[in-house]
């Protein structure tokens, strides 16, 4: 991870950390820089980048902001409007735009926002690229094979245009509609859009495909997003499927890139359950290729004793949704995610998306011809303990001998009943100590087990 830049993009609280300028300068580098690329291949058209936003109140103010610094360096700025980070991906890589924007901090609050940027094949952006608008934020910038004090304006006919493309937006609604492959007639679905940028987009998408489609924080005013609604809130959408009498519920985060589901009796259906009652579906049918779903190490023990169960191979990534991404376009894996949601189908996108995974989840139901609470049985999620723990240096803490002897201790104690994670979190000065078990005594007993010795070693703050 960069100075501005993590896992997610350039994320902070809008006008704090991350603000208006910070916005205007990443514009200017990014219609400077993609233009320069295509000018030194030969290419003398400008540079098309698309963008999309959410619904805060700042999503506004980084628009105008953004799209000001990519006209001022040449570049034509494409705009979608209120729409969701998997659209933006989609529309760059089939209408062949040099990179996407999008503007959300997910499922943050209102009062902070961030800066998504996604290349022309639909992925997020590499870090080389990341690396370069930094040190341009900053002063020092070096590329090209020379040092810039500053980038050149365009000029003339060269300084770029704003483009509506709502169009684009369209196009990925009859998208998601094409690969619906059953009709929804007579289901009953609940939708959680979180007043957020999903709410002028999945219903219709429903509807379509012939649901009775009943929605509930679809009134976005800048400052509601996320605001008890969504997937991290998700007990609302619990007891509305169940006093409507829905045949399922989805529910999905501020930008509609991660999605989590209720069944019929109002219980959670978590990204875990997700990936193995489509897992298992797809090698019920031959389509999962090398038999392997890509998981994080954070998915719970009991999906991997699933898995188990079924002969289905795993494999467990860094946490972040692109490092499963990574993973399976490099070893040609068709289904991964994590726990909080964030699904990726590799066959119909380049990143997790909300809605996709709810059609599949609704594709599996109407194949099989039952409940989701029924699908999502055989798959028994162990009680979980998480315990962080702020420290003065991570590294030391990690590395302390009788720390890591704790930590064996403990899994040799669970053995195949369970397991012990401890991790260095890559935003605080915090070790997270998770451990997974059978019952949530022994998960309190474990963890408390090696947090005592982080304590007792003088780690603690």
């Amino acid at each position: 991870m960069g100075k501005y830049f993590g896992t997610d993009g350039f994320r902070g609280e809008a006008n704090l950390n991350l603000t208006a300028d910070h916005a205007f300068r990443v514009g200017r580098f990014l219609g400077w820089y993609f233009g320069e690329v295509k000018r030194r291949k030969g290419d003398m058209t400008p540079p098309r980048i698309v963008i999309g936003k959410d619904t805060r109140r700042s999503s506004y103010m980084f628009e105008y902001t953004l799209v000001g610094g990519l006209v001022a360096s040449g570049a034509d700025a494409y705009l979608l409007h209120v729409t969701t980070t998997p659209s933006v991906a989609y529309v760059a890589r089939v209408d062949d735009f040099d990179c996407g924007i999008m503007i959300s901090a997910s499922h943050n609050p209102y009062f902070d926002n961030g800066i998504k940027l996604i290349n022309g094949q639909g992925e997020k952006m590499d870090d080389e690229t990341q690396d370069l608008i930094e040190a341009y934020i900053d002063g020092h910038l070096e590329v090209f094979g020379q040092k810039w004090d500053e980038i050149p304006f365009a000029t003339g006919e060269h300084i770029g245009r704003t483009v509506d493309y709502v169009a684009g937006r369209n196009r990925y609604i009859g998208y998601l509609i094409s690969l619906g492959m059953y009709s929804f007639k007579g289901k009953r679905v609940a939708l959680d859009c979180a007043n957020g940028s999903s709410w002028n987009i999945a219903k219709a998408v429903f509807e379509a495909l012939g649901a009775k489609t009943l929605v509930i924080n679809a009134e976005p005013n800048g400052l509601n997003i996320n605001e008890n609604a969504g997937s991290t809130h998700i007990e609302g959408l619990q007891k509305f499927v169940v006093d409507n009498g829905c045949d399922v519920g989805f529910a999905y985060d501020g930008d509609a890139d991660r999605c989590l589901c209720v069944d019929e009796k109002g219980q959670l259906i978590t990204g875990d359950h997700i990936m193995y009652i489509y897992g298992k579906y797809m090698k019920e049918r031959g389509e999962l290729t090398n038999n392997t779903v890509v998981t994080t190490v954070m998915s719970n023990f009991g999906l991997f004793r699933a898995f188990d169960a079924i002969g289905i191979d795993y494999a467990k990534t860094a946490v972040g949704d692109r490092y499963v991404y990574e993973y399976m376009t490099q070893n040609n894996c068709r289904l991964g995610g994590e726990n909080s949601g964030h699904i990726i189908f590799t066959k119909y996108a380049s990143t997790g998306d909300g809605i996709l995974t709810s059609l599949k989840m609704m594709e599996v139901i109407c194949a099989k011809k039952t409940t989701l609470s029924e699908l999502a049985k055989e798959l028994i999620i162990f009680p979980q303990k998480l315990v962080n723990v702020r420290v003065k240096d991570k590294a030391a803490a990690q590395a302390d001998a009788d720390v890591q002897a704790a930590v064996a201790a403990v899994a040799e104690k669970l053995g195949d009943t369970g397991r012990i994670l401890v991790r260095e979190s890559g935003t605080e000065p915090v070790i997270r100590v998770m451990v997974e078990a059978e019952s949530e005594e022994v998960c309190s007993e474990c963890c408390e087990s090696v947090v005592k010795v982080i304590r007792a070693n003088g780690h603690c703050v």
